[in-house]
């Protein structure tokens, strides 16, 4: 297993950013954050992200990571007194993205049971958090990270286990020690990425790198197409082909389903065609566009990944 280390942590101000390790395989960058409002049960977290992610790459997985602070012995007995049965809360993280016009919407990204027994470092995905960020397209604007501390149950006879549950927060009581980081785990795609067009002069073999290779599709000899489809007799399809460089690091988070990063197409294109139908009894010509018909890119992604949902507008 390939561990990249972590830079220390610099104090630049009033800010904590944490420096950031570029390497020609994986990379993970670690970025501090702060927490601006402190509720009862609620906080904001703020992370500046400009530069964080490396041009040219792709984001693998973001971590959240919270540390729990113990909770002190006699709270403990006190709260095993009221509630023998219940030593447990749910944390919740939402992304929230302000809008143009001042109004807010969030987006429930993960949640877990956290026990009051435990103390500690706390990873939560917010994977599909920076996502949403980075379709926003605004690379200044900070990413806003809500956490939750909740009752585990609902009703009169729930436990108040989730006021014993308290993250360090950045200030000059922590020092720096036990802060809210944020991990992202990216892949160069100059090592891990598709290459382009193959070289036509190249023999493909298992080495080769992930590639868009020409395929001429012959309409004419398709039983399905020699009635039907007039022009064009055939066509320039392309196809990926060769392999990818599989990471060398574990994540922290692995959806269960997930296969090796394989060659494929993610961006095709239509094709225009003239085929005869028939109307009222008679045939006669008619243009027609046939969606995902050629392969215009073709990239490394994992196998079984589940597709990243789209901001809604």
């Amino acid at each position: 297993m390939f561990v990249i280390a972590m830079l220390p942590v610099v104090k630049t101000g009033n800010n904590l950013c944490c420096g950031h390790m570029m390497t020609s395989e994986s990379s993970q960058n670690e970025v501090a954050g702060r927490f601006l409002v402190s509720e009862a049960s609620t906080h904001l977290l703020v992370f500046a992200m400009e530069q964080r992610l490396p041009p040219n790459s792709e984001l693998v997985q973001a971590v959240l990571r919270l540390f729990q602070e113990p909770v002190p012995k006699a709270a403990l007995r006190r709260h095993e007194r009221l509630f023998p049965r219940s030593d447990r809360a749910r944390v919740t993280v939402q992304w929230l993205h302000v809008r143009d016009d001042g109004s807010n919407r969030t987006s429930l990204i993960d949640s877990r049971l956290v026990s009051i027994h435990e103390s500690g470092w706390k990873a939560l995905d917010v994977t599909e958090a920076v996502n949403f960020w980075q379709q926003l397209h605004r690379p200044r604007q900070p990413l806003l990270l809500q956490v939750s501390v909740q009752r585990e149950h609902l009703g009169p006879l729930a436990s108040s286990a989730h006021r014993l549950i308290r993250f360090t927060s950045q200030g000059p009581s922590g020092a720096g020690q036990g802060e809210p980081q944020l991990e992202l785990h990216t892949l160069d795609f100059r090592d891990y990425g598709a290459q382009g067009n193959c070289d036509p002069k190249a023999p493909i073999t298992e080495g080769t790198r992930c590639c868009r290779q020409e395929m001429y599709i012959d309409l004419q000899g398709l039983k399905w197409a020699e009635n039907w489809v007039l022009e064009p007799p055939g066509f320039l399809a392309y196809e990926c082909v060769g392999t990818c460089q599989q990471p060398p690091e574990s994540l922290t988070f692995k959806w269960p389903f997930l296969g090796p990063r394989q060659c494929i197409a993610s961006e095709t294109t239509s094709l225009p065609m003239i085929v005869s139908m028939e109307e009222g009894g008679k045939r006669r010509p008619q243009v027609v566009s046939l969606p995902n018909m050629r392969v215009q890119k073709c990239s490394c992604t994992w196998d079984g990944a589940p597709v990243p949902r789209k901001l809604a507008p």
